[in-house]
């Protein structure tokens, strides 16, 4: 019986790969994986196992989700193991659920392998807990970019002004109007924040600023970049091990 895998390949540090992401993706016949995927990664497989690339970047989208839930449904039926593998956790901002969906509705067998969110283990390699004792009791994660054909957003900005962390995944191009509505729903200009750029690999890179000042002391990151919001962030400086 053919079986597809939904799998999560992790942050970017090959070495936060999971034991069973590693077993399904050297017995796969075929890889169908992003564009935050390691290319380490790929060296995993087996030589007869096919790869195919489906990426996409900001305004510019290889394969379209609904071709590539597609593509997944016809690779199950050429191929015994079928391994769709994506950056961080498939189910975080992933469409995952979309291709789970898609598959459920064929009748095709499916697993779902997860794998470690950016948005926890990006903060955690910058210094930056999600969570602390005396600062914050929760954390939010949020899309920094929302599907630009929605009339009206799901982003409930006003619920964004307690010590709650913010992590936006996808919002680097965003961060200005970002910045700019906490500030003018009462958020402090001075409210700590942080952009981490290619997290938890070499080219990491950090800025941290003010809701303020952090558009201009970010510019020109490579991508991809998460903003971090919240008091956690002046943690940085004292939590220093990665970079």
């Amino acid at each position: 019986m053919p079986k597809v895998y939904l799998t999560g390949a992790g942050p970017g540090d090959v070495e936060l790969l999971t034991l069973k992401a590693l077993k399904v993706i050297e017995n796969a016949d075929v890889l169908i994986y992003d564009r935050l995927v390691n290319p380490e990664i790929l060296k995993m497989v087996k030589k007869s196992c096919d790869l195919i690339y489906v990426g996409k970047e900001d305004k510019k989208h290889t394969i379209p989700q609904e071709e590539i839930n597609e593509l997944i449904y016809q690779s199950s039926l050429k191929y015994e193991n079928v391994v769709r593998l994506k950056g961080g956790d498939p189910f975080v901002f992933g469409r995952g659920g979309e291709e789970a969906l898609y598959l459920q509705e064929r009748d095709i067998k499916f697993e779902i392998i997860p794998g470690i969110s950016s948005a926890i283990a990006v903060p955690a390699y910058a210094g930056i807990p999600v969570t602390h004792r005396g600062l914050t009791t929760s954390f939010r994660v949020v899309t920094g970019h929302e599907n630009p054909k929605k009339k009206i957003s799901q982003i409930e900005w006003e619920t964004f002004l307690n010590d709650e962390t913010i992590v936006f995944l996808m919002g680097y191009h965003n961060i200005e109007l970002i910045s700019s509505k906490l500030i003018s729903l009462g958020k402090r200009k001075d409210y700590p924040c942080a952009v981490i750029s290619k997290g938890t690999t070499k080219e990491q890179k950090v800025i941290v600023g003010t809701l303020e000042n952090i558009v201009e002391k970010s510019k020109n990151l490579p991508t991809p970049a998460m903003i971090v919001i919240g008091e956690v962030v002046n943690l940085k400086e004292k939590i220093q091990w990665f970079n």
